[in-house]
């Protein structure tokens, strides 16, 4: 019975919005394949199972070319479909750009740009040749503004943001959908790992994940071309930033984004 049900792929599927992602699935019938770069992942599969999926968890460094390539191998050698596929994992860094350390920035653009790209290649070349499937690719809505302060993050985000509608277009006849998660400022470990505690930001009320991960989970499902995830005022903000000057957006980010 277990090989009936369709199976989902979650990146940085081990703990925040891609933990809560992976729930989502679960208690929609998918049996999962979660990634991690720690041994989390394993203690994650097992709360996968308690709500009555397999769970295949695999640890992988996500910002290295083998890291990448063997997680899609581990999923192959399920000789499964893979039904969908929310590519979630990234990392973010705050700090003034010229006191960052260069590999840090390297290390960046490789989880957030190189190993989206690498992953939606499998995913997507998979898909289209069984003639369906579902993406997911959490950017954020560091996407629609300039991020002072997170100078190589946000770039990076607006670059998933694109990256998903253009894929969006592409597969459009094919049975594959591709959405875009713009999630605002979220309760996991993010800003704590990315250095930026102290920050505003960091201190800020944030958003609920399992929430955040719902509206992703219900815009992949629906086949929604993107979904900003969090509260209406998330929501305002992204509005607002259709309209606003980017030289205000930057100095109004950086405000909130320099640490302290």
């Amino acid at each position: 019975m277990t090989a009936m049900r369709p199976l989902a792929l979650v990146t940085g599927g081990s703990s925040g919005i891609g933990f809560e992602l992976a729930k989502h699935f679960a208690q929609n019938g998918f049996d999962l394949v979660i990634s991690g770069s720690s041994e989390k992942v394993e203690n994650s599969a097992e709360e996968i199972r308690k709500l009555g999926a397999e769970c295949f968890p695999y640890q992988a460094d996500a910002a290295t070319y083998e890291g990448v390539e063997s997680l899609w191998d581990f999923v192959v050698s399920l000789n499964r479909p893979l039904d969908a596929a929310a590519l979630n994992v990234g990392i973010g860094q705050g700090g003034a750009f010229i006191d960052n350390d260069l590999e840090d920035d390297f290390k960046l653009i490789a989880i957030n740009i190189t190993g989206t790209v690498h992953m939606a290649k499998r995913v997507a070349t998979h898909m289209v040749s069984n003639g369906k499937g579902r993406i997911l690719i959490t950017s954020s809505i560091s996407a629609t503004q300039p991020t002072p302060y997170e100078t190589v993050y946000g770039p990076s985000k607006a670059f998933g943001f694109s990256f998903a509608e253009s894929l969006r277009e592409e597969l459009r006849e094919t049975g594959v959908t591709v959405t875009a998660l713009l999630p605002g400022a979220t309760d996991s470990d993010f800003h704590q790992n990315a250095g930026m505690g102290s920050s505003a930001i960091g201190k800020s009320k944030k958003n609920d994940k399992t929430e955040v991960a719902r509206q992703g989970f219900e815009a992949l499902m629906n086949d929604v071309d993107h979904v900003v995830g969090g509260d209406e005022v998330t929501k305002q903000q992204v509005i607002e930033n259709r309209t606003t000057p980017e030289v205000v957006k930057a100095h109004n980010h950086a405000q909130k984004a320099r640490l302290n």
